[in-house]
């Protein structure tokens, strides 16, 4: 239940709580507060629908109630470019930021429930993602905590039940022209009557991915470790000065994956997910893979897609202006943000073989497929896949969890 050991409540110090007026943000309100933690809260109306200020409205009734102090603010300027749900999330945390400040708070936190987990898990999975993809959201990262990530959506209202607390009910959440929404409310309740207990599953495997994530990431890069890297990719001697390692040992610190800095001998050293790794600074020229098709009428190979019947496939390789609309995602994305987001090296990215139906873009094996050329249902197919398939480069690598030492 929510009130006893699954809500992992932040250390010690004053608490902003960003609470939207819904049952997750408003229970985490009520629980921290009810533990006697020094709370703050802080509400931003996004102007986006007729009524949203009721939203702001409840939300203050309610701190009164509590005597619990409010910051809020409604938006006032254009929204950004792209994603309408990417650009609402850019301004709400530019908005706790400014709160956290302004409130002097240690913490900010936040009411991602267990069920949130299951659901980004299964979206990541849905688009085509590695270990990175399916690993939940962190409990804890720099200021922002989210104490409700092993409470299920569920328990969240039964405890607003027996407190006789209303929420807000946010229509968008019932509007299944979201992808999130999709996944909540027809992908998950099938997969769990055909697979009972499943959903847990998914929850137990999403954190177990963000807690080797959380340790990878608090590990210090041990100096010996980078230079055996480095002398094990061919590094030249008489080796890494001082300034090499210190940078080295900055960029193994949390941070996003895919970057690096360029080392002597025409060598480079980069983080992508959990590993540390020593490359060719120059990448050769891609080699143009095998396209393999053949009818199917269904499989379950690792490797390969299933796309409609008569398309003209074709390989290539990356050109300005590509997108797809990924299966399972919602509208269209750029290749770049695809890449990035499965965090391709920058250096791999224009050797990365893709697949076009036409013009288009169809396949970027391991990542993502257009689901304008997906085959629908069990019928026949062309089973697509590629000979070789992309690979990782032959480097020493090392995760970043295991530093000192380990090598593989």
């Amino acid at each position: 239940m929510l009130d006893t050991v699954n809500v992992e409540f932040p250390p010690p110090g004053r608490i902003l709580v960003g609470v939207s007026g819904g049952p997750d943000s408003t229970a985490l309100l009520l629980a921290l507060d009810g533990a006697g933690r020094e709370v703050v809260a802080a509400h931003y109306d996004h102007a986006l629908r007729d009524g949203s200020d009721t939203a702001a409205l409840e939300v203050a009734d309610l701190c009164a109630r509590l005597g619990v102090p409010l910051i809020s603010e409604r938006r006032d300027v254009s929204m950004p470019k792209g994603s309408l749900q990417a650009a609402a999330r850019t301004l709400r945390y530019s908005f706790l930021e400014r709160a956290r400040v302004a409130a002097g708070a240690d913490w900010v936190a936040l009411g991602h429930t267990a069920d949130d987990v299951v659901e980004g898990a299964v979206m990541h999975m849905l688009r085509g993602c590695g270990l990175a993809g399916l690993r939940g959201m962190p409990a804890r990262r720099e200021r922002y905590v989210r104490p409700l990530l092993s409470v299920w959506r569920k328990d969240v209202r039964e405890y607003l039940d027996r407190r006789g607390v209303v929420p807000l009910e946010d229509p968008s959440n019932r509007d299944t022209r979201f992808a999130r929404v999709r996944v909540r409310l027809q992908i998950l309740p099938a997969l769990e009557r055909d697979r009972p207990g499943i959903t847990r599953r998914f929850h137990a495997a999403a954190m177990s991915a963000a807690r080797l994530q959380a340790e990878a990431e608090s590990a210090p890069a041990d100096v010996e470790v980078l230079k055996r890297l480095y002398a094990d990719a061919g590094g030249s001697r008489p080796g890494l000065s001082r300034s090499h390692i210190e940078a080295m040992r900055a960029l193994a610190r949390p941070g996003r994956g895919g970057r690096g800095v360029d080392l002597p001998g025409g060598l480079r050293f980069r983080i992508v997910g959990g590993l540390m790794q020593v490359v060719p600074s120059q990448t050769r020229a891609p080699a143009m893979p095998r396209l393999e098709v053949r009818s199917c009428a269904g499989c379950d190979e690792r490797d390969a897609v299933h796309l409609r019947d008569g398309l003209d496939l074709s390989v290539g390789f990356r050109r300005p202006g590509l997108r797809m609309r990924p299966a399972g995602g919602r509208g269209t994305r750029k290749l770049q943000d695809i890449f990035v987001d499965a965090r391709v090296p920058r250096e791999e990215r224009d050797a990365w073989p893709l697949v076009f139906a036409g013009d288009r873009l169809a396949w970027v094996p391991g990542h993502a497929v257009d689901a304008d050329f997906v085959a629908a249902g069990a019928g026949p197919s062309q089973h697509v896949s590629l000979a070789p398939m992309p690979a990782a480069p032959a480097s020493k690598v090392a995760r970043l969890g295991n530093s000192i030492g380990d090598l593989s």
